[in-house]
């Protein structure tokens, strides 16, 4: 029951206040402008200022692009150079191992190590 007198109550306000503002007054008359002959004067002035105003934005647009471009440029040289590594695939030059040749044959130097272990 509080719910809905709560609610009847806002509902009432609403409708009050919508109706309130609709019947406010339009201003009597539109106010004039002080000086009718010097807009026309100043308009071609006035386009110039907005072709350079719009020419300088263009400049301002390209040159706070060109330095985001530049930080993210610094940003991904920092994460290469964070994420290197001397094990890096990238940093080594054979990734396929060959086999070493050696001089001397592997069944002699197994013959040799045999006698020096103990015998049971």
């Amino acid at each position: 029951m509080n719910k809905l007198l709560a609610t009847l109550i806002a509902g009432t306000f609403a409708v009050t206040t919508t109706a309130a503002l609709a019947q406010t007054a339009a201003p009597a008359a539109p106010a004039t402008p002080a000086a009718p002959a010097a807009a026309p004067a100043a308009a071609p002035m006035a386009k110039s200022d907005d072709a350079m105003k719009k020419k300088t934005l263009k400049e301002e647009k390209a040159a706070k692009k060109a330095a985001k471009k530049k930080q993210s440029a610094e940003q991904h040289k920092q994460m290469q150079k964070n994420s290197a590594s001397a094990s890096s695939p990238m940093n080594q030059s054979n990734a396929v191992k060959k086999p070493v040749k050696t001089t001397s044959t592997a069944p002699a130097a197994d013959a040799a190590k045999a006698p020096d272990a103990p015998k049971k």
